[in-house]
């Protein structure tokens, strides 16, 4: 029985073809992004941007917007991605858990960016801060510098040691 298990080969997964419009299909297209060239990245938007605007089209705009090579605009890719959750047609609701997905991702991405330019901003200010007091300090040395010495103080009772 053992023998005969290990002939069967399991199922393999079909590959996603280029017209399919499937949530399989836009991961194939997200991964594909990777390997396109900033030129071929900008004319991907072009042509996303003039075809019929369906939940797969959406999806993929989306992911477009998003993609770490390109200007991202992830107020839109969230804008697209929200429209596609709201949907209740067919089509969008396959798509349903893709864009839940790559929504939650952009919204961290999104909360991350503000974290990080508040962080810049408090180091800029700390920074600003610890150059003036290391003037400050500068101004007090370059004052004690000027001071005329004290002369020894005369011990109470006059009685020398």
């Amino acid at each position: 029985m053992l023998v005969a298990a290990g002939c069967t080969t399991p199922p393999t997964k079909k590959a996603a073809r280029q017209d399919e419009t499937t949530p399989e299909a836009a991961l194939v297209y997200y991964h594909g992004l990777s390997r396109m060239t900033p030129a071929e990245l900008g004319r991907e938007r072009m042509v996303l941007t003039a075809v019929p605007q369906t939940p797969y089209t959406q999806v993929r705009m989306a992911m477009l917007l998003g993609h770490p090579r390109v200007q991202q605009d992830l107020g839109k890719a969230l804008s697209l991605l929200d429209s596609v959750l709201k949907s209740s047609d067919p089509a969008a609701i396959v798509f349903h858990p893709l864009a839940r997905v790559v929504a939650d991702n952009y919204q961290e991405r999104t909360k991350l960016d503000a974290q990080l330019e508040k962080q810049g901003l408090q180091l800029k200010d700390s920074q600003r801060k610890t150059t003036e007091l290391q003037e400050k300090l500068d101004s007090l040395a370059d004052i004690e510098r000027t001071l005329t010495p004290r002369p020894p103080a005369a011990r109470p009772g006059g009685i020398k040691r």
